[in-house]
């Protein structure tokens, strides 16, 4: 709807609210942010409740050239509203050093998470878009976690979840994160390939509202080619597939070449890949589908996206960056809230 000249969203009162955070105000977060809403402004598929500092955000729009009218989240929505609601905190200066990791920016960017799973918990929002962190900047501002998976986890008293990275009809699900590449191959054990393929299954499965058929990685190249080039296959990897099929019931295949496996489930013969460590999965998903892939973390008791990149300190304040995987993340946590 066009009112003055200007476009008006007209709610359906029951779409689901996306808590979407800013991240970290030192990089280009609130500029995808706010490049993503602006967008997404006639979808018609969410309400955006933005988390972040009002007057930064102001300063933002307002360097970007985007018309964009705000107004505090009152936890309700009506069904025309032009302003874009925001959950304010009075966290961040009205002068700031952009691109560099500080204390300040990374304890508001701890603060705007903290705040998305405290209105989650309230019922005031229905899922969560988190724009990127820096890891180093939330340690110095007192938060000891490496990243948001963990974190996340920590505040809804999560003990088991997972990194996955759904791009398109790809979606991968990671047996380690951010370890070492030795540490990650010691991680690849037939019990933790059980557990991490079973509960892939259930999540999914919930998630996508199908039972789903899961492929898995090899380690090594060409899957050992028949202990060729090494045998954590045979000994690790195929024991788990057979357990999981025969003893769980569950559509598990492989081990397949992970030079392969990636691109036959983006073409949609798997509804998603088990990954033995974290570059396996992530540079397949990044060469596929950089921009539009969404990191989604499994087994939360809230539906969380998440942009597949960084925050870019190099180019942030340029109004350059590419808001695509914003955009992305924020379509996908509303397909899933409607779910």
């Amino acid at each position: 709807m066009w009112i003055l000249g200007r476009p008006v969203l007209v709610l359906d009162l029951n779409l689901p609210r996306i808590g979407i955070t800013i991240g970290d105000a030192a990089g280009i977060g609130a500029e995808i942010v706010l490049k993503a809403i602006s967008e997404l402004r006639s979808s018609n598929i969410y309400f955006p409740v933005i988390i972040g500092n009002l007057p930064f955000l102001q300063r933002t729009a307002q360097n970007l050239k985007l018309e964009i009218e705000f107004t505090e989240y009152s936890g309700t929505q009506s069904s025309a509203q032009q302003a874009v609601s925001v959950f304010s905190l009075d966290n961040l200066p009205e002068n700031f050093e952009i691109g560099v990791d500080a204390a300040v920016t990374g304890k508001a960017a701890a603060e705007y998470i903290e705040t998305a799973v405290d209105l989650w918990k309230k019922g005031s929002i229905d899922a969560i878009a988190t724009a990127p962190i820096s890891k180093r900047a939330i340690a110095l501002g007192g938060y000891d976690f490496p990243g948001h998976t963990e974190f996340l986890a920590k505040l809804t008293d999560t003990e088991r979840f997972a990194m996955s990275f759904f791009a398109d009809k790809l979606r991968v699900v990671l047996l380690s994160t951010h370890v070492s590449l030795i540490d990650a191959i010691g991680l690849v054990k037939t019990e933790k390939l059980v557990d991490l393929i079973r509960f892939s299954h259930q999540t999914l499965s919930k998630l996508l509202m199908k039972d789903v058929r899961i492929a898995v990685a090899g380690l090594n190249p060409h899957a050992s080619e028949s202990g060729m080039f090494g045998n954590e296959e045979r000994d690790e990897i195929l024991p788990a597939i057979d357990y999981c099929r025969n003893e769980l019931n569950i559509d598990a295949s492989g081990p397949f070449s992970p030079d392969t496996i990636f691109l036959r489930a983006f073409g949609g013969e798997f509804d998603a890949v088990v990954a033995c460590y974290h570059d396996q999965a992530t540079i397949a998903v990044k060469c596929l589908s950089f921009g539009a892939s969404v990191n989604v973390t499994l087994g939360l008791p809230l539906i969380r996206t998440s942009v597949d990149h960084g925050t870019a300190f190099d180019i942030a304040g340029g109004n350059i960056a590419d808001h695509s995987s914003m955009v992305a993340a924020i379509k996908l946590a509303s397909e899933l809230a409607a779910n």
